[in-house]
């Protein structure tokens, strides 16, 4: 699939899958969040020791706010992503409660003037994705442009929810999979064939450091595998 052709199979399936999370109930939508913030803090202990861009929710996505709140406490300095002008990179800006916000593309609310970043790791929400670890955005490919050009390559993790996962987006050459994607099941490593299961982190072991890695992961970290 490509071209015209792959431009409306993308269109039509982001608006399903929008949908659907759209017509999520407020329950259903904190349990799927307490979940994956959960496997985050186990799975991923170095989010609290550096620089963690996220996105500021919109339409029924995973809300990364409680998380970051809990990691500013523990040291992380947290950052939102700003559009600075059409077909350009993503900035990411340092942003706590008190920075003023203004709005974006989508809506979507930014640090109106705060001082510039560089992530260490960066959580990326996901319209859909599949088994090689690729995902569906808004389609104006920002953060495909930004990952290509940083040069130091932040730890990507996508985070989804289980239905929104595809067979294929039909990645193209300017498509950059995930690190990682982790949602309400557990976590997912990527592997040159694609995604592995690593499954739930266990409490107290510390899961992976969250490193884009393809060393053994001890199995006694992990609880739900296949």
């Amino acid at each position: 699939m490509q071209g015209e052709e792959l431009k409306r199979w993308r269109r039509s399936e982001r608006a399903r899958l929008v949908a659907a999370r759209e017509a999520l109930d407020r329950s259903t939508l904190e349990a799927l969040r307490c979940a994956i913030d959960h496997h985050l803090e186990r799975a991923f202990p170095g989010l609290a020791g550096g620089v963690l861009a996220f996105c500021w929710p919109i339409r029924n996505e995973y809300d990364a706010r409680h998380l970051a709140k809990t990691l500013r406490e523990r040291g992380a300095l947290t950052a939102l992503p700003v559009v600075v002008g059409p077909a350009r990179p993503l900035v990411f800006r340092e942003w706590h409660p008190g920075v003023p916000l203004a709005q974006g593309p989508l809506g979507i609310a930014y640090p109106a003037d705060s001082r510039e970043v560089a992530p260490d790791h960066v959580l990326l929400p996901m319209n859909a994705w599949d088994a090689q670890g690729y995902r569906l955005g808004y389609g104006a490919g920002y953060f495909d442009r930004t990952l290509a050009s940083l040069a130091k390559k932040p730890v990507v993790i996508g985070i989804a929810y289980e239905q929104a996962r595809i067979e294929s987006i039909h990645p193209q050459p300017w498509d950059v999979p995930a690190d990682h994607v982790v949602t309400e099941r557990g976590v997912y490593r990527r592997e040159p064939d694609g995604l592995v299961f690593l499954g739930v982190p266990n409490p107290g072991t510390g899961g992976t450091p969250g490193l884009p890695s393809r060393r053994r992961t001890d199995s006694r970290a992990w609880r739900g595998s296949a």
